[in-house]
């Protein structure tokens, strides 16, 4: 006869029990840690710089082949050297078989080379952006950008740094040995299937820790100083970097630029898209062993890799609560200590002059509002979010900004999770954080900020210069790449002469929607003869317009830039629209 034990326990130990059998499993699943090499990116420098996005496999489990995509290899893409100042000539030939984009995360660029979600890449078509590198010495990165689509792209491995050099930063004694006391750090976390296949979509079952694509990673680091360049390359989890006890180490630059002076810190909140370079000393610890971990222990409720995203059990993500890594301490990276190689060895005390833009001379303030499309208990943390009421369209133009204008940018988090804004083309000053002063590591050069749920603010400098194109957009989005491609995200032009108008004062000629996904109206001065020519200067269509406006079927033209020649009795000019 079969004996049954039954085991009984008051429900009110239920939670309890239940966190520290995840905490188990947890553990269990870290006991291996550190048996792979970090894998350190290839570098490309120089004025020429070919990039093919191309599918590939990768062994993220011993034995097992992933399928990827990557850029130039299988996996992830090389990391960029650039130094300010130069031209650069890039190719990016697309081979993966989707449409998609590249970006230039964090760099100052014309809207054409931006990469952004109307710059789209034809399956075994080539993008060619050239530009002149007018960014400070940072880390910076590229990835996809298309809409709806930017999430699965880089799950599945595109993205790279990009290191950007000038004469302020190599005047400084700091540690620029690439892979060796300059390490380049890629953190993502990736969800995989009982075949060990990356899971797209939104899936909050992100288990694997990655840093550089490479699970349970280790490096060999000498005893000196050592510099991490560190990147939050998540869809969506947000780390609290630190080190092993508690060891003090020090930030020396932000997203865009380096610090005044270095900070010395023993946490460091890192959202996605975030980039953060550190110093750490190393001296005398030869034969020991530091570790990059999260301490997401310690995360606010409400910040995604905390033990409870939203106030109470009703606001939750599916499978948020199952996930052992939220809420719990976890290892990222074991830097194994050995024999100095004749390095840097001590902190610099200063750095470079940081110098934010007078509030005094703001030409404008804009307010953003996050909240959920819809309101409810799941909707305030697992959205979709708008940004002003409004999901992302990309026929509208949500912002019109004047070339050089310096403003001042107000965010507000109507929902009750964290949400990591990202502006292009520029980098700006935070401001304050709900109300009060942000620290010293977070006073320098930005274009991605952490905006706390529950109505947080965030208040932001920036200046809006060199660019201007009426016509290509730049993106403001959320960067949790779930929120992006759910529709929370918008786009500004930047415009010397918003409208072209004559000497009476009467405006001559406009396009709209532009970019357009079908029919565009133009609407000026007529009788003008309207021709319409693609980028080979092949004439497609001409029209005779007597009236105030007319409008030309697009719908049947293929992706991309075409443009209008209006002839009138008065002038003859050029007008470029984009066709989605």
């Amino acid at each position: 006869m079969d004996t049954v034990f039954k085991i009984y326990f008051p429900i009110k130990n239920y939670f309890k029990m239940k966190h520290s059998i995840t905490l188990l499993f947890a553990l269990i699943s870290f006991m291996g840690f550190a048996q792979n090499p970090l894998l350190i990116p290839p570098t490309l420098s120089g004025e020429n710089i070919a990039l093919t996005l191309q599918p590939g496999s990768f062994e993220f489990f011993p034995g097992t082949n992933t399928s990827t995509f990557g850029v130039n290899g299988n996996i992830l893409g090389p990391t960029l050297i650039l130094e300010n100042g130069q031209d650069v000539n890039i190719t990016v030939d697309n081979q993966i078989g989707e449409t998609t984009t590249i970006h230039w995360h964090g760099m100052h660029v014309s809207a054409a080379n931006d990469g952004g979600p109307h710059t789209t890449i034809e399956p075994g078509e080539i993008w060619n952006p050239q530009f002149t590198v007018l960014d400070k010495a940072a880390t910076y990165w590229y990835h996809p950008h298309l809409h709806m689509k930017t999430n699965d792209h880089v799950l599945k491995g595109i993205a790279g740094l990009i290191i950007v050099r000038d004469a302020e930063e190599a005047a400084l004694d700091l540690p620029r040995t690439y892979g060796v006391d300059d390490i380049p750090v890629v953190i993502q976390t990736k969800t995989f299937d009982a075949n060990k296949q990356i899971v797209l979509g939104t899936n909050a079952l992100d288990t694997e820790v990655l840093a550089n694509a490479t699970r349970d990673a280790f490096i060999n680091v000498p005893s000196q100083i050592i510099r991490l360049r560190i990147l939050n390359g998540s869809s969506q989890r947000i780390y609290n970097l630190g080190l092993t006890d508690n060891m003090p180490f020090y930030q020396i630059a932000t997203d865009g630029g380096l610090l005044s002076a270095p900070v010395q810190l023993t946490r460091l909140m890192l959202s996605p898209g975030e980039r953060a370079e550190i110093l750490l000393d190393l001296n005398g610890m030869e034969t020991q062993s530091v570790y990059l971990k999260s301490y997401a222990s310690e995360l606010p409720t409400g910040f995604y890799g905390a033990a409870q995203v939203g106030m109470n059990s009703m606001m939750s993500i599916p499978n948020y609560n199952s996930n052992p890594l939220n809420g719990s301490d976890f290892d990222i990276l074991q830097l194994a200590v050995g024999e100095p190689t004749g390095g840097v060895t001590t902190i610099p005390s200063t750095l470079v002059d940081v110098t934010p833009w007078n509030e005094s001379d703001v030409d404008a303030t804009r307010n953003l509002l996050f909240a959920p499309k819809n309101f409810g208990p799941s909707n305030v943390v697992n959205g979709p979010f708008v940004i002003n009421g409004a999901s992302f369209d990309i026929n509208v133009i949500n912002e019109t900004i004047p070339l050089n204008n310096i403003e001042i940018w107000e965010l507000t988090n109507q929902s009750m999770i964290a949400h990591p804004f990202h502006i292009h083309d520029v980098q700006f000053y935070i401001l304050s954080r709900n109300g009060v002063p942000v620290p010293a590591n977070e006073q320098g050069r930005k274009d991605v900020v952490i905006v706390p749920p529950q109505f947080g603010t965030v208040r932001f400098i920036t200046k809006f210069e060199d660019f201007a194109d009426d016509e290509v957009p730049y993106m403001y989005h959320c960067h949790m790449l779930t929120h992006e491609d759910d529709g929370m995200m918008g786009q500004f032009t930047v415009v010397g002469n918003p409208t072209a108008v004559s000497e009476t004062g009467e405006e001559i000629f406009s396009i709209y929607p532009n970019p357009t996904s079908n029919v565009v109206t133009l609407n000026g001065h007529m009788p003008a003869t309207i021709e319409l020519f693609n980028t080979s200067g092949q004439l497609l269509e001409k029209k005779e317009m007597t009236g105030g406006n007319g409008q030309f079927d697009l719908s049947g033209y293929a992706s991309g830039v075409y443009y209008f020649n209006v002839i009138s009795a008065e002038s003859s000019k050029a007008y470029k629209v984009v066709k989605n």
